[in-house]
């Protein structure tokens, strides 16, 4: 494991202060912008316009990494992160956040493309599952470490922000000292709607729905705490565990969907997920406990759905279309988390922050009544023919780039290194 691990080992430990950031800094915006007044519209439109921003850096980021190279391209992005990071915290305004978003999200999509293209390029196909799996788990730890750092500060002040720029900046010293060679250039991104719906209706129009529900909670989970009351401390532990309850859901929900029809999954997932949010809504408890418990039953549901829908596309796929599909699927979840933002601020302005949950469970109740209608119309694929959900997709989110599914071990398996012709995008050293 260490053999295979070694030669990545710089590379992750930028990868982690970079997530460790995107916590901290996800949620400190949020956070502090509820505590200076901003309206529920402005609040959603920080996660609209960073998801905006992250789907066009998927398409336009590797064009500007082909000009300058891997290296330069990575620390540039992080410093202009870290730049904004620091500026929202010297520059508290609502237009000025919203702004820059746009902009964060751009550079979050060209150092997510780096470095899983930089991985990739480090795997074989012996190695890049366990290569994979350690990636998404890092990606983890260092989201939810940089949530939890909201309750140990205070998020009236600057120092949140001023920490987010020193994390940032310590992401980009493992690579630039590292003296790996370079990946090949990043893949160009394509997204064909019409052939993916050709290909799974469900998958398609189920995509869609979860990154609404999902780029809806994700932006206005912090904001619902804060409007229910919650502390800084208690938001954070909050949205921690929706992550780990869908990590750990995603095994038993991926081997279920192995053995049955997936829609049916979807299906009950979803209705699970809707359930949990129509209790909040109707209930609205008081106590902080009963809430973490709803609010953690309902991640463990959502946060399950995408690789079953990913699964289920790929079942109907050829065998060598895997990258295409799950990478348009990637950027479709993309557009759905643009939307989901953008329609759960006026609704909380309108009806109380708990009808945050109303938009997510009326996103998970449409999947499940289209998944059951389409299993009425077109026959699943039977189960010795499909391919298994990988268990290394365990805690995965959604929201990559096209490029990390190259690690993922149902992609095309990649040619012995007598078999590759050298190119000069594997030559460039790089050195700081």
């Amino acid at each position: 494991m260490s053999r295979n691990l070694l030669p990545v080992t710089a590379l992750l430990m930028g990868t982690l202060f970079l997530f460790l950031g995107n916590g901290l800094h996800g949620l400190l915006l949020p956070v502090r912008g509820t505590a200076e007044g901003y309206s529920n519209e402005v609040l959603g439109l920080l996660g609209t316009t960073w998801a905006a921003g992250f789907v066009l850096g998927c398409f336009f980021a590797p064009k500007l990494v082909m000009r300058v190279g891997h290296v330069r391209a990575f620390s540039a992005f992080v410093s202009m992160i870290a730049i904004i990071a620091l500026l929202t915290g010297i520059i508290v305004d609502s237009t000025s956040w919203v702004v820059l978003r746009i902009i964060t999200g751009f550079c979050t999509a060209g150092t997510s493309m780096i470095i899983e293209s930089w991985l990739n390029e480090r795997a074989t196909n012996e190695s890049r599952g366990m290569i994979f799996s350690f990636y998404i788990s890092i990606t983890l730890i260092g989201v939810v470490a940089g949530q939890m750092l909201i309750g140990v500060f205070d998020t009236s002040t600057t120092i949140l922000f001023m920490i987010c720029g020193i994390v940032y900046c310590l992401a980009i010293m493992p690579t630039t000292m590292s003296k790996a060679v370079t990946p090949q250039p990043l893949n160009s991104i394509t997204l064909d709607l019409k052939g993916l719906y050709k290909n799974s209706p469900v998958s398609f129009i189920g995509i869609l729905l979860i990154g609404i529900a999902n780029g809806a909670y994700g932006t206005l989970g912090a904001v619902f705490g804060a409007r229910a009351g919650l502390d800084a401390a208690t938001i954070a532990i909050m949205l921690s565990i929706t992550i780990f309850a869908g990590a750990l859901m995603q095994f038993p929900a991926g081997k279920m969907s192995d053995r049955t029809d997936r829609r049916y999954v979807l299906a009950g997932l979803s209705a699970l997920a809707a359930t949990a949010a129509l209790i909040l809504v109707a209930f609205q408890p008081g106590d902080p406990l009963l809430m973490i418990i709803f609010v953690g039953v309902y991640g463990a549901a959502a946060n399950a759905l995408y690789p079953i829908a990913v699964a289920h596309a790929n079942d109907f796929a050829k065998a060598d279309e895997f990258v295409r599909v799950s990478g348009g699927l990637l950027l479709l979840f993309g557009i759905g988390t643009i939307i989901g933002p953008t329609l759960g601020g006026p609704v909380m302005t309108m009806a109380g922050p708990y009808s945050l949950f109303a938009v997510t469970a009326i996103s998970h109740l449409l999947i499940t009544a289209y998944a059951i209608y389409r299993s009425r119309l077109r026959a699943a694929i039977p189960v010795e023919e499909r391919e298994n959900v990988p268990t290394v997709q365990s805690g995965a989110t959604p929201m990559s780039t096209p490029e990390i599914l190259t690690l993922d071990p149902r992609a095309t398996p990649l040619p012995e290194e007598d078999d590759v012709e050298p190119s000069a995008g594997t030559t460039e050293e790089a050195k700081a």
